[in-house]
């Protein structure tokens, strides 16, 4: 009798974990301005690697990044990080992430390509900033 209950009850147990961790996944469009060139984009994917964590246990799933509009899609599990979070963890990396500005001294510790224009750095739409340096046109 003690062994069928403690099996039940095991039972229960299990089950319930397996519902509360099956929450649908959503994704996240978020403007990234300096997002313009391969140099940011590594950054990027950089730190999101180490913010997702092993095994995704911080509920990052995966990322997409358009570079000509400096937009970052995310795909998280909402039942352990938030859109907001994400936000912030990118201004931790020094990239603005729409109204979330970037923290000053992760900033400064970027590639001048990924800089602000405002800044005297940054690449404009003319310089193929996009493309890996082989991959841009000769001339």
């Amino acid at each position: 009798m003690k062994y069928s209950l403690i099996i039940i009850l095991l039972f229960l147990a299990v089950n319930v974990h397996a519902q509360v961790m099956q929450t649908k996944a959503q994704w996240a469009t978020i403007k990234v301005p300096q997002l313009k060139c391969w140099e940011c984009e590594q950054k990027l994917n950089q730190y999101l690697v180490r913010e997702k964590g092993p095994n995704t246990d911080a509920g990052i799933l995966q990322w997409k990044m358009d570079l000509r509009n400096g937009i970052l899609k995310i795909q998280f599990l909402p039942d352990r990080i938030t859109a907001d979070y994400i936000r912030v963890a990118i201004a931790n990396a020094g990239f603005d992430a729409d109204t979330v500005l970037a923290e000053p001294d992760s900033y400064k510790t970027l590639p001048p390509p990924c800089k602000k224009a405002a800044d005297g750095k940054g690449y404009g739409t003319f310089k193929y900033c996009e493309l890996d340096p082989a991959d841009r046109p000769k001339n």
